[in-house]
């Protein structure tokens, strides 16, 4: 695949000049018109290398260089100034920003390609050597529709790989409709909806960092307000994404509440965790959906053995499939299944405690430990 290169230049004509420069040397090209939008494209669609004019209307080539090295999942990717600032002062500027290159306007196609060239066989030596950013596992737990169970499988999951001695964050995705911080008893006053209103390009450590709230079973927790008008977040798909993989760099699991539903956010989602999850109960319209979905994950190129199905039985009845009518409905085997507690799941949100440290001794807390011995073996092979 050609080596993608961002050109940023409030001039048109200039990125539309070198965009063509570059284009016929077979590299793919984007554009921003503005330091503001150059962050974005850059924190949206990771470029090779970026070619950066230093004056612009809104933010500078200065600024722009030091927030892109700011952030650990962009901070590696090389950058080329190029403006007809030419004083020796402008230049060590450059450079004190964080720039690997300087050209001045105007130059020669071929000087420009030169550098281009010698810049991308620079980094891409430098990146071989150097031992990529080790990031934790994700495990994304979805369902096909409400109600079976999902936000409790995520939280005891985390609970006990943290008791299993996991350094794990669990993040509640669900924007408007958060659960998870209500079942914990937190009331944690910053949200995944504020880091959903914020430009990708601010998404660091320190800012998503600070978002988390620290519980008493050893999980921090990234929650999510129960506010229904802040639903439409979810579209924010980019956003999404980065807050996921900053968080990947901070934890060793990273446990993850889908919900329910199949937008562009959770198709990213979906692709870059390590297992997926698909919660669903013993009861014909459940398992069809679950199918459903599982069809769609495979669909958009998730491997099958990246996908896993657990059976939730939230309530005894002689009304509900049996697992082995449930595989053969499901077309997929069902990893585990988690009986009926409903008890002790009513204790476990008015404790504000997991179940599987509420009652330890219990079947169902078992069932949890099993359970997430068996996904982080898989996670650790």
């Amino acid at each position: 695949m050609a080596d993608k290169i961002l050109i940023v230049d409030d001039d048109l004509d200039t990125l539309k000049l070198v965009g063509l420069i570059l284009q016929r040397h077979g590299y793919q090209i984007a554009a921003a018109n503005g330091g503001m939008q150059a962050l974005n494209k850059v924190a949206a669609e990771h470029p090779d290398i970026i070619l950066l004019d230093l004056m612009m209307p809104d933010l500078d080539g200065y600024e722009v260089t030091r927030r892109i090295r700011a952030n650990a999942l962009l901070a590696h990717i090389p950058i080329i100034m190029f403006t007809a600032k030419t004083l020796l002062d402008d230049k060590v500027a450059g450079f004190e920003a964080g720039a690997d290159d300087y050209l001045t306007k105007p130059t020669h196609p071929s000087e420009l390609v030169a550098h281009v060239k010698a810049l991308l066989a620079r980094s891409q030596a430098t990146r071989a050597k150097t031992s990529p950013v080790m990031l934790g596992r994700i495990v994304s737990f979805i369902a096909a529709k409400g109600g079976v169970g999902t936000s409790t499988l995520a939280l005891n999951f985390a609970a006990a790989a943290a008791q299993m001695g996991q350094e794990v964050i669990l993040a509640d995705l669900h924007s408007g409709s958060g659960s998870i911080s209500l079942m914990l008893g937190l009331t944690a006053q910053q949200t995944l909806s504020q880091l959903l209103t914020r430009p990708v390009s601010d998404l660091d450590q320190r800012t998503v960092g600070d978002h988390l709230t620290a519980h008493a079973s050893g999980i921090r927790v990234l929650a999510t307000a129960a506010e229904p008008s802040e639903a439409r977040l979810t579209n924010n798909a980019a956003q999404v994404e980065a807050v996921v993989k900053t968080l990947a760099q901070m934890s060793k699991v990273l446990a993850l509440d889908l919900g329910t539903g199949f937008g562009e956010a959770t198709r990213r989602i979906a692709l870059l965790s390590d297992v997926v999850i698909v919660v669903s109960e013993p009861t014909r319209l459940s398992i069809l959906q679950s199918k459903a979905l599982i069809g769609s994950l495979l669909g958009m190129g998730l491997p099958t053995a990246r996908i896993e199905a657990i059976m939730v039985n939230r309530s005894p009845s002689t009304l509900q499939i049996s697992w082995q009518q449930a595989e053969q409905m499901l077309g997929s085997k069902i990893s585990a299944i988690i009986t009926p507690a409903p008890e002790m799941a009513f204790q476990s949100v008015e404790a504000g405690s997991p179940m599987v440290l509420l009652r330890a001794e219990s079947i169902t807390a078992d069932q949890f430990r099993k359970m997430a011995s068996q996904l982080l073996e898989k996670l650790h092979k």
